[in-house]
């Protein structure tokens, strides 16, 4: 199982994104929901201060004219009292005045309204005064006092406080527009300040978002690049054997004295290939071909010294040896299969090389006839691959698996097989051919 990473439980990258992109929207949206709702609010204010002028100078202009001459017509006996229009005129003047009480916001004004809902009352009492006297007989006289001395003052006074309602109002909308006007030019300084805030924050930003999302992407970069190194290097370090080298050396020494020159050359020759597959000037990724012919070198070499005990056979399709693959993978595999597996082995051994390709990409099998592990043991080994492994013996194995993991992806790399007794089977999974840049 892997340790938690660093950046295990952070958001993932487009999450953070959207979320840089939202906190710059918040401070936008919140400003201009507070414009609209000062704007509606300006507006439903003004619409309110309209409808009222507009009603009050309605009533103005009508009421004193009508309500006066329907008096008249009644006290000259023209209409007769069940047919004139008086109360009615009076509730409908009421219901304005109701209504201009809904839409005013000045306390003056509303002190006009109570009045003028004073004077209402009063014509309805001058009114009944005037259809009593009709009762009772011929005093048409007295009703013509009434309607002289006290319907038509009221009804001056009525129009003379509608006037002045009117007048307040209008000045209320004057007033409203001088504080719309400064608080439109204050508006306007703070949109500026506001937007250059903006501007400035959305730069810092540009800046340090990517920033934030880019550098840990760079960190695992570097750290992928420098295992992928270490990797490298110590599997190099690992060719270089001295022990292998000075073993190789007194072989051909032997070989030499023995008068064998024709396996002298054949082991210098391998030797000299075997260490130019390992240098192979500085290429990370070469093609199977030339690692096929790397564990060639290596096999032909260890053949001589092992001539009683090891065979070896490489059976890959021609058709996959074009296909990438970390430089120095089959040697190491090979090399196991040869230490842990043949030389534990009593007898003979004989050591496998197979391929194929099918949808998920090429499959390599290393398989060896070896002594095998036991079911605990291959436990730790796999475990070991997917985890740095204390043990040298798995170590190899681990790098190997880590460099193909890291050059294409974690969904390739190795996997083993062994029953003890019988042999093991490491099977290498690659992708599929891709262009690979060559050298002479």
């Amino acid at each position: 199982m892997k340790a938690p990473g660093k950046n295990e439980g952070r958001l993932p990258l487009a999450g953070r994104i959207r979320i840089s992109y939202l906190l710059l929207l918040i401070p936008v949206i919140i400003f201009l929901l507070i414009v609209f709702f000062y704007f509606w609010q300006t507006n439903e204010t003004y619409e309110n201060m309209l409808n009222s002028v507009v009603e009050a100078s309605q009533f103005s202009l009508d009421f004193k004219n009508d309500f006066d001459y329907e008096t008249y017509l009644l006290i000259v006996g023209n209409k007769p009292p069940e047919e004139s229009g008086l109360d009615g005129m009076l509730s409908d003047a009421e219901q304005v005045v109701d209504g201009l009480e809904q839409y005013t916001n000045n306390d003056e004004n509303r002190g006009r309204l109570v009045s003028i809902s004073r004077y209402l009352d009063n014509l309805g009492t001058y009114i009944d005064r005037i259809r009593s006297n009709m009762e009772v007989g011929d005093r048409y006289e007295d009703n013509m006092l009434i309607w002289e001395n006290d319907v038509q003052i009221v009804t001056t006074l009525i129009r003379d406080s509608i006037m002045e309602y009117i007048y307040y109002e209008n000045r209320q909308l004057q007033i409203s527009q001088e504080e719309n006007r400064a608080f439109f030019l204050s508006l306007l300084r703070v949109s500026a300040v506001f937007f250059i805030l903006l501007i400035l924050v959305i730069f810092i930003y540009s800046y340090f978002v990517p920033l934030s999302i880019t550098r840990p992407i760079e960190e695992q970069v570097r750290r992928e690049q420098t295992r992928l190194r270490k990797a490298e290097f110590e599997l190099l370090q690992a060719q270089i054997n001295p022990h292998f080298l000075y073993n190789t050396l007194d072989a051909i020494v032997w070989s030499a004295e023995s008068g064998n020159n024709r396996q002298v050359v054949s082991m210098v020759g391998n030797l000299s290939d075997f260490f130019r597959a390992s240098l192979n000037r500085g290429r990370d990724v070469i093609t199977v071909r030339e690692d096929l012919n790397h564990v060639r070198s290596y096999l032909e070499i260890q053949k001589v010294r092992y001539n009683d005990i090891l065979e070896f056979q490489i059976d890959v399709p021609e058709a996959i040896t074009e296909s990438p693959i970390p430089k120095i993978t089959l040697q190491p595999l090979v090399e196991n299969a040869l230490y842990h597996g043949i030389k534990n082995r009593r007898g003979g051994g004989r050591i496998l090389i197979t391929g194929e390709e099918n949808e998920s990409g090429v499959i390599i099998k290393v398989i060896d006839n070896g002594a095998g592990m036991s079911e605990t043991r291959l436990n730790e080994v796999r475990r070991g691959l997917t985890g740095a492994p204390d043990e040298s013996a798995i170590y190899g194995l681990y790098n190997v698996g880590e460099r193909i993991r890291l050059n294409f992806g974690e969904e390739y790399g190795l996997n083993i097989e062994s029953t003890e007794g019988e042999g093991t089977c490491v099977t290498v999974h690659l992708p599929k051919r891709i262009n690979i840049q060559t050298e002479s």
